[in-house]
């Protein structure tokens, strides 16, 4: 939890303070826009993101997912995440490359899938990390964008592992730490302001 706390005062950071010049150009480029990933669609995980201007180049993306589904038979790829990024962009903010710092903090309750690895175990715990992404932003339309993004860094793992049935008995603790791919999206981009 200090690690995301460290994170996100870094964000804060450097998103409060002022780049000279930018203040003259800060309106000629949208400000706020909000987005949802294609990608968590496809896993059956509500997502909602909000983007927001803090400088000429230079934006915050705030995403969260939230998925409560059971799928009967104790499957169930139960979780939330949030995702604090900062952004800069290579051009215009909304348009074109950009570069990205992202946290992540969550907490999960998954087993029972089989494609994931988790038909014999049931885990129950959460996680938190940070990496690094690069993305693209396409202007489709006057307030219409399409965004694809991949992020690398690293993520700790905190759980409960119990059997896989419903009530299932309880085995150990662990801990895992996960280096690789830490941010996916082909995200839909409506841009407000």
């Amino acid at each position: 939890m200090r690690k995301m706390i460290f994170v996100l005062g870094m964000i804060a950071l450097v998103s409060t303070s002022k780049v000279s010049g930018q203040e003259r150009d800060f309106y000629n480029a949208p400000l706020f826009s909000v987005k949802t990933n294609a990608l968590y669609w496809l896993t059956t995980t509500p997502n909602m993101g909000l983007e927001v201007a803090l400088g000429k180049k230079t934006t915050l993306d705030l995403s969260g997912t939230y998925n409560p589904w059971s799928f009967g038979d104790n499957k169930k790829i139960k979780h939330w995440l949030v995702q604090p990024e900062f952004r800069y962009w290579g051009g215009e903010r909304f348009n074109g490359h950009f570069f990205g710092v992202h946290g992540l903090y969550g907490k999960f309750n998954a087993g029972g899938i089989k494609m994931l690895g988790l038909d014999k175990y049931r885990y129950e715990g959460s996680f938190h990390g940070g990496g690094i992404s690069y993305g693209y932003q396409w202007i489709l339309g006057k307030r219409l964008n399409l965004e694809a993004t991949l992020g690398i860094g690293y993520a700790r793992f905190e759980y409960d592992k119990h059997e896989y049935q419903t009530g299932g008995k309880f085995i150990k603790k662990g801990e895992k730490d996960y280096i690789g791919p830490t941010k996916a999206g082909i995200s839909l981009v409506y841009i407000i302001k």
